[in-house]
């Protein structure tokens, strides 16, 4: 019986050790587990994070490169193309809104300003050639007296066009939800172009008006004198030397009107580059 019970203990004793054991064993895996689990965690993490950094590194690549692009623009129609490069970036829509509705305006002044005068005088005025009839020289004078009372009432027109599309831009501008700094500075540039081509507007409708008004005069002479002067070679004989003097200095005062369209002319091209400017430092300060 004792030693029944001795032998008893004794395998007690080993299931004992045998239990602690396999305890001891079963901790060890669970340890090691852990820590192959948090190794490759690790490695993950790493990895992610050098492909994060990766990444933002040829992001502010491409942002360096998309502002060297925009700086290069020189027409409108550039920002269109670097919008296919960059189909989601919402500074580039601004951009891109702004160079439509510019061009919009552009084409709708174009037509504005030939509807208001006579075709007969919407291009080039030959005297010459009207000169040699009467009913032509009187339908040209005509047509220079409309062209001239047109375009100096024609202003209050290009206002409410410049306003509806003010109002288009900044509608439109608002679905894109930039930013409010973005979208303050989107409007002041809206308002500036509103003004500056708004002024242009003013300008050249002036200096229309006094070009109609200057040919009108050439014309006046030539329907006073019509039965004194001949058209040979083109050029205009008058049979008095006062008639010629007026004639002369009537058609020396339409020089200067041509070149004051010229010059507005240029100073068009000047300002909407200026403006095209104002629209990339928009898209500019986003990135």
């Amino acid at each position: 019986m004792v030693a029944t019970g001795k032998a008893a203990n004794l395998v007690a004793g080993l299931g004992a050790d045998t239990v602690e054991l396999w305890s001891d064993r079963e901790s060890n895996a669970r340890v090691r587990t852990v820590a192959l689990i948090l190794f490759v965690f690790a490695v993950i993490v790493s990895v992610a994070a050098y492909q994060i950094g990766d990444l933002s590194r040829f992001e502010r690549l491409s942002s360096r490169e998309d502002q060297a692009a925009l700086q290069a623009i020189t027409d409108p129609k550039e920002v269109d193309e670097a919008l296919k490069h960059n189909p989601s970036n919402k500074y580039l829509k601004l951009a891109a809104l702004a160079a439509s509705v510019v061009a919009e305006t552009d084409t709708a002044n174009a037509k504005l300003s030939n509807d208001i005068v006579p075709p007969a005088v919407s291009g080039d005025i030959n005297l010459t050639a009207a000169s040699r009839n009467r009913s032509d020289l009187e339908t040209l004078s005509r047509d220079l007296k409309t062209a001239e009372a047109n375009v100096t009432t024609a202003m209050p027109r290009y206002v409410a066009l410049l306003k509806a599309q003010r109002e288009k831009m900044e509608n439109r501008a608002r679905w894109l939800y930039p930013e409010k700094d973005v979208f303050d500075r989107f409007l002041d540039g809206v308002d500036k172009w509103q003004a500056e081509t708004a002024d242009l507007a003013s300008k050249t409708l002036s200096a229309r008006g006094e070009y109609y008004r200057t040919y009108g005069k050439c014309v006046t002479v030539l329907l006073g004198e019509f039965d004194h002067y001949k058209v040979t070679n083109g050029q205009i004989i008058f049979a008095y030397q006062s008639a010629a003097d007026r004639y002369n200095a009537a058609a020396g005062a339409v020089t200067p009107t041509v070149k004051r369209l010229t010059d507005l002319k240029e100073e068009r091209k000047a300002l909407m580059q200026s403006q095209l400017k104002r629209w990339l430092h928009i898209v500019d300060s986003g990135y």
